[in-house]
């Protein structure tokens, strides 16, 4: 699996990057202080079946655009996807599965909040076909909870993690780090609960301020950048302790579970989004195109069931793509074949040669043999080396 090339300039992919399919569903009960991502606080009752009907009209019209290829993953995001009823979701799973052809036991994720818990509905998400939760716990520790904004409390996150191991056999925790007011004494008291459940995947986070939000316009006192760094340490020491490896920057498994879906996106794999606001990243033997959904609800909606619901559609510029790869591909602690970059990229070695023999002497990666990886260093700095490959 190469890339060809037919003239100077001209790529030609030998073979398309696997697929996997994103459908983001953008409402929440309340909008997080810290939150950037295209979600809208619910007002009144949700309009579960116009918008299940938009995305079954932008998943048909943009079924030509995958062709052939077979979906390995799909992944349910938002917003609080779990706001929408069990019924719903399986009606979602199921026409995705009349128009789209599946790999045999693919992954299919469904985001969850312990505000939208309720008795048996994780059991009904496992019903409608949903393979894998994803909890968004951030805290256990009530204080913290409200500093963040979220609208549950630690007993509802204990309640809903513990009927997700009756429910599921593989789930995630996302837990975040660098709370404000946050000590390490408390932040480790949150870790330590997260591992007494003994999750298959865990997500955790440091908390960022970014623009346009609540936060960003009124700063909260978080720790500094030391103390930070301490919470990352012990993350690595306690996970490693409770037999989770760390296989990306944030992400740490069992053997077994690691998530098959952003495995897809670090690896430059394609993938069709949609829904309100969605990104699509799409391979073609020419050329790779981004895409953007419209991101208000109301409006997406009227322009999908009119089978307009792509707001952006661009090609990738060719001197972008060794950045975009990167931004990517150096997460992971295993970091990547170089082989893969020609193959996901069309675009020969010798185009990333002077950036990563400057990581290298930086000793921000290693390279043995085929494959090149971040080091421990370079995992601690990691904007610092993927701004390497910025195209000038």
């Amino acid at each position: 699996m190469v890339a060809r090339y037919m003239r100077p300039g001209t790529l030609q992919l030998a073979a398309l990057p696997p697929l996997s399919l994103y459908v983001h569903l953008p409402w929440c009960l309340r909008k997080c202080p810290y939150c950037d991502f295209n979600s809208h606080e619910k007002a009144g009752e949700l309009p579960e079946a116009r918008y299940l009907d938009a995305l079954r009209a932008d998943l048909e019209a943009a079924l030509p655009f995958v062709w052939g290829r077979r979906v390995h993953s799909i992944f349910i995001g938002g917003g609080t996807p779990s706001l929408f009823a069990p019924a719903a979701i399986d009606q979602l799973v199921t026409d995705i599965r009349a128009r789209l052809p599946l790999e045999a036991g693919c992954e299919i994720t469904l985001e969850a909040n312990p505000g939208t818990f309720e008795r048996d509905r994780f059991r009904g998400y496992r019903a409608a076909g949903i393979t894998r939760l994803s909890i968004g716990v951030q805290s256990f520790d009530d204080e913290k909870l409200k500093a963040l904004g979220r609208v549950h409390d630690a007993a509802q996150a204990r309640a809903a993690v513990a009927e997700a191991r009756e429910c599921f056999d593989t789930f995630n925790l996302d837990l975040m780090y660098a709370l404000p007011g946050q000590t390490l004494a408390q932040f480790d008291a949150d870790l330590r609960q997260a591992l007494d459940f003994k999750p298959p995947h865990l997500s955790i986070y440091h908390l960022t301020i970014e623009p346009n939000t609540f936060f960003a316009k009124h700063p909260p006192a978080i720790p500094d950048d030391d103390l930070a760094f301490d919470m990352l340490d012990l993350i690595v020491e306690r996970t490693a302790a409770s037999g989770l490896a760390r296989y990306e920057v944030s992400a740490f498994a069992q053997p077994g579970h690691r998530c098959l879906h952003n495995q897809n996106y670090w690896q430059f794999g394609d993938y069709l989004g949609i829904g309100a606001g969605a990104h699509s990243k799409l391979s073609f033997p020419h050329r790779v195109v981004r895409q953007i959904r419209y991101r208000d609800p109301a409006k997406y909606m009227a322009q999908a069931l009119a089978g307009a619901a792509i707001s952006q559609d661009e090609e990738v510029a060719r001197k972008q793509l060794p950045f975009e790869f990167m931004l990517n591909a150096l997460r992971l602690v295993d970091g990547f074949e170089l082989v893969r970059f020609t193959e996901r990229t069309g675009m020969p070695l010798s185009a990333i040669r002077a950036p990563l023999d400057k990581a290298l002497a930086q000793g921000l990666v290693e390279q043995e043999g085929g494959w090149v990886r971040p080091t421990t260093r370079g995992m601690d700095f990691l904007s610092d080396l993927q701004s390497l490959f910025l195209a000038e």
